[in-house]
Parts: structure tokens; C-alpha cells; sequence
């Protein structure tokens, strides 16, 4: 039976450690594609340790693509190097398109192509995906304000270079390495004033002659972004795997931006072996990058955050996005990118004239918070936190009428769960019956821009900004809908 040591496991839990173990050993070759696993309960016994051990470990690297499940049949090794081979099925499908007609870049009037603002009219909103501003550390940040005003005075008068100060790049680029196993320099890190403004740097950067394609069902003002500064913009469908590959390989884009490890609405993780193949298109062109956009990786509700594509990029094609904004508080416009090397050295030299966008106050602010271990901190009681949320709210559905309406999928994807509805009514129609009940709510089919193969009757459940004593009145009026 395969047989692991425990002696030497660190810093990391067992889990981890058996984890790294096997990933490894698929890696290397050690085990061979379709090698049958023992099962959690004979696995555990021989190497001596809990069953619960082995079933987080297993769960993780499913969730990685490394291995696959079979029902009544065991764990199984996944072909990474075969192109195209499922991983795992998602709990929903996603329509696939019989002809090319969605690779067109056209504006076509939709109902829902734009995602509404925040409206405090509605009692309950499960629309925003914004963090818990009552959670914000706001002993802690004063504390550093008040060091950085006694430490830094010269610095913080003192011109930021465009990519921002180093310390603060520093402090990320340490955070990227014990936190997403990345290793990156912080001469590679450009902070700016939130995400929208990066891209505008990116498009500057590859030039308005580039097409850009971006993931259908998603996040609609990225792709309003791309079409405000003048560059076509190609929104691509997903198969249970992320971007479809066809699709992709159909179209004429040189710049794909999408969330591989969460993406947004769905909650898909992309297996490794379709991150594989992502890189493979990459590096077919010279002109081909991908973006990969983490915006929520810290907020994993189940096992270790799913590893960055950057972290397996060998040939300089991916760009990795995130943003503090969704950790910390909404109106701490902080942003990061990390570009290859060489991409780094043209922006130097074609955009080093830039300001950076974010004061130095916030910048020095910042990364003491994070250099002294409070970030880590606040992340790990806010998982804690935005768990207890989850679960809380699914406890009350399971409790009330509603349950025997809806089915919740997804739960684990970040912030938000998916749940389909057993519903006669249309999605605009139940949207506007749940608004004259004050409640807000969003569907999945919101976030296509191609609507005829929108996914209907599932909504997306952004739970992080409810109230504890909202939920429940929440849950009776959604019920109330839908009856």
C-alpha cells in the first residue's frame, strides 16, 4: 500500500502534508494516470492517523484536479497531461453553443448586462459581495497610522516610485510566498489605486490593437472596462472546467482574463489539467498573456487555497491580479499586480512615468499591517467569521418551508453560494417580485452576456455583508417569493 513518512511535516498540518505528498507523486510520475487510491479508511489506518486526515487531503487535491472520484468505487490519479480530460462535473452544466456566433464582440441589448449598485431602499440584500465592514481592524490600522506618522515622516513626502513603495511590494510579495506558495520578486509588483485602474495600465501596456476576451457567465464591468478604452472585448462560455477550450482556440484573442481558482458567479475551480492547457494557448503567440484575476483566493472556506496558475507558469505568460479591497474594507482602493519579468522591464520603460496611484500614507500603512502578521490574522477570523455566516444561513433555509424549493450548490466557492430554485417565473420576473418584498437578489443568468446560453432559475447568494439577525426574516421572505 502506498506508504508516506510523518516525521519530518514543518509548519504544515497533516493534511497538508500528506496532501503535498501525493501531488508530488502525480507530478513526478510516481503515480501513474488512473492509479486507484486506497480508500480513506484502509489509508488511514496504515499510515496511523485520523480518516478525516486523509478525506481533507483527498478533498483538496480533487478540488486541484490531481485525482477524481468514482461513486462506490474509490479515488483515482487524473491524467494532468491529457488534453481535455474531465476532472470533475460541476453540480450545474452550462449549455454549450452549437455554432461560433458568441465569439462576436458585438453590444447586443440585454436585459440584465449590467449588474445594479448597492441600493439601501431594499431591507435585505443578498446582491453585494462586499467584505464585512464592521469586521474592519480598526484598533490595529490607527495604531500603524499613527507609527508610520512617527517613523516615516520624510518617506511619506517623498515621491512613490509608479510601481509603489518597496516595502510594500516586499510585504506582498512575502505574503504571495507563504500564503500561495509564489515566488516572485517585488521588482515584478506594480500597486495602483484598485484593479480598474491596473487594467488600464495592462491595455496601455499591450497596446488598443489587442483583443481581449474575458469569461461568460462573469463579472460584467471587466469587460466595460476593456470596451472604455477602445479595445475589442470577446466574451467566451465555460464548460464545467472553466474557459471552453474551443471556443478559445476559435477565436482570434491575445489577452484572456479569468479566475481560475473561484471563478465569479459559478464557484468552478479549474482542474490542473485544463490550467495545462490554458498555458499551452499562451505560449503559442508571442502576443498571448493571461490575466489571472485572484480576487477572493484568501476566502477558501474548505481545505488550502487552490494554487495560482502563475505558480506553474514557466514561460512568462501570466499576470496575476488581486486586491485588498475584498479582504480589508471596500474603500481601500489597493490593488497588486505581479508581471513577468519581461513585461516589467516594458513597463519601466514605456510607463515608469506614471505616479503611483495610492498615497504613500496608505502604502507604508499597509504593508506594516501585513509585515507584522495582522493581515494573516484578520484573514483568519474573517474565514472563521464568513464560515459561521455561511452556515448559519444555511441552517436557517434548511429549517424553514424554503428548503424543499431550492437546491444550494457551491457552497464552499468564496462568498457566495449558488441556489436553483424550483420556480414557474422567470428570472426577471421573480427579481422584481422579490424587490417589491424588499429583498435584492441577483441570477445567474444577470451575469451572461450571451443569454441564450444563460443558466436560469439559480441565484447567486452573496452572503458576506448580511446581518446575523437578518437572516432569518431574509430566508422567510425569499420563501415568500417563491410561493
Amino acid at each position: 500500500m502506498l506508504t508516506y513518512s510523518f516525521d519530518n511535516t514543518g509548519s504544515d498540518s497533516l493534511y497538508e502534508h500528506l496532501y503535498k505528498c501525493i501531488k508530488n507523486d502525480i507530478l513526478s510520475g510516481e503515480l501513474a494516470p488512473d492509479y486507484k487510491l486506497p480508500s480513506k479508511r484502509s489509508f488511514a489506518k496504515n499510515l496511523g492517523i485520523s480518516t478525516i486526515t486523509v478525506e481533507n487531503a483527498y478533498a483538496q487535491l480533487i478540488a486541484e484536479g490531481y485525482i477524481y472520484s468514482l461513486p462506490k468505487k474509490g479515488y483515482y490519479v487524473t491524467d494532468i497531461a491529457a488534453v481535455g480530460q474531465p476532472v470533475f462535473a460541476a453540480s450545474y452544466s452550462h449549455s454549450q453553443p452549437e455554432n461560433t456566433n458568441f465569439l462576436s464582440a458585438a453590444h447586443t441589448s440585454l436585459t440584465f448586462s449590467k449588474q445594479p449598485d448597492a441600493d439601501t431602499s431594499y431591507q435585505i440584500d443578498f446582491s453585494t459581495n462586499h467584505a464585512s465592514g464592521a469586521n474592519f481592524p480598526f484598533y490595529t490600522w490607527a495604531k500603524l497610522m499613527k507609527e508610520v506618522m512617527s517613523d516615516c515622516s520624510s518617506e511619506l513626502l517623498t515621491p512613490s516610485p509608479a510601481a509603489g513603495i518597496l516595502e510594500l511590494r516586499e510585504a506582498i510579495a512575502r505574503h504571495l510566498s507563504d500564503f500561495r506558495g509564489m515566488k516572485v520578486l517585488p521588482e515584478q509588483i506594480i500597486v495602483g489605486a484598485g484593479t480598474e485602474y491596473l487594467y488600464g495600465l495592462l491595455i496601455q501596456l499591450f497596446g488598443t490593437d489587442q483583443t481581449f476576451a474575458v469569461e461568460d457567465p462573469g463579472y460584467s464591468k471587466i469587460r466595460m472596462i476593456y470596451e472604455s478604452h477602445g479595445v475589442d472585448c470577446l466574451c467566451l462560455p465555460l464548460d464545467n472546467e472553466g474557459i471552453h477550450m474551443a471556443a478559445l482556440s476559435a477565436c482570434n484573442a491575445d489577452i484572456l482574463h479569468l479566475s481560475p481558482s473561484h471563478h465569479y458567479p459559478t464557484g468552478i475551480v479549474t482542474p490542473v489539467s485544463r490550467r495545462y492547457e490554458l498555458l499551452g494557448w499562451a505560449s503559442k503567440e508571442p502576443s498571448r498573456y493571461i490575466i489571472e484575476d485572484d480576487y477572493d483566493s484568501e476566502f477558501r472556506l474548505l481545505g488550502k487555497p487552490i494554487p495560482s496558475l502563475q505558480s506553474i507558469d514557466v514561460m512568462n505568460k501570466v499576470i496575476y491580479m488581486n486586491t485588498f479591497t475584498k479582504s480589508l474594507a471596500p474603500t481601500i482602493r489597493i490593488s497588486y499586480m505581479v508581471l513577468p519579468l519581461p513585461l516589467m522591464e516594458q513597463f519601466n520603460r514605456r510607463l515608469g512615468f506614471y505616479s503611483c496611484t495610492v498615497s504613500n500614507f496608505e502604502q507604508y500603512t499597509l504593508a506594516r499591517f501585513i509585515r507584522e502578521g495582522h493581515f494573516e490574522k484578520h484573514i483568519n477570523r474573517m474565514r472563521i467569521y464568513y464560515r459561521n455566516q455561511r452556515d448559519f444561513l444555511i441552517s436557517a433555509i434548511k429549517k424553514s418551508p424554503l428548503d424543499a424549493l431550492v437546491t444550494i450548490q457551491e457552497k464552499d466557492a468564496g462568498l457566495h453560494f449558488l441556489m436553483k430554485v424550483d420556480t414557474s417565473m422567470s428570472d426577471e420576473q421573480l427579481t422584481q417580485k422579490a424587490k417589491e418584498a424588499g429583498l435584492k437578489i441577483t441570477c445567474l443568468s444577470q451575469y451572461y452576456f450571451h443569454r441564450d446560453i444563460a443558466v436560469n432559475h439559480t441565484l447567486v447568494i452573496n452572503y458576506s455583508a448580511l446581518k446575523t439577525d437578518t437572516i432569518a426574516k431574509a430566508v422567510e421572505l425569499l420563501y415568500q417569493c417563491l410561493i
